[in-house]
């Protein structure tokens, strides 16, 4: 996973955190919701980013 992949889940996930707290505080559902759905995608894709490299580690260590 390159750095700016890192950053740009990153970047969206706490983005996806903030809507979160906001819509907490605003007694907003909808915004609740975004903001959480926004984290479980940011997660969910660094999470399949993370599958890809153990496999790359995976292949590596047997090319060896």
């Amino acid at each position: 996973m390159s750095f700016t992949d890192k950053a740009k889940n990153k970047a969206q996930e706490l983005a996806g955190a903030a809507k979160e707290r906001v819509g907490d505080m605003t007694d907003n559902e909808r915004m609740r919701a975004e903001g959480a759905s926004e984290q479980t995608e940011a997660r969910a894709r660094q999470a399949g980013e993370h599958v890809k490299d153990a496999g790359r580690n995976a292949r590596d260590a047997f090319t060896r």
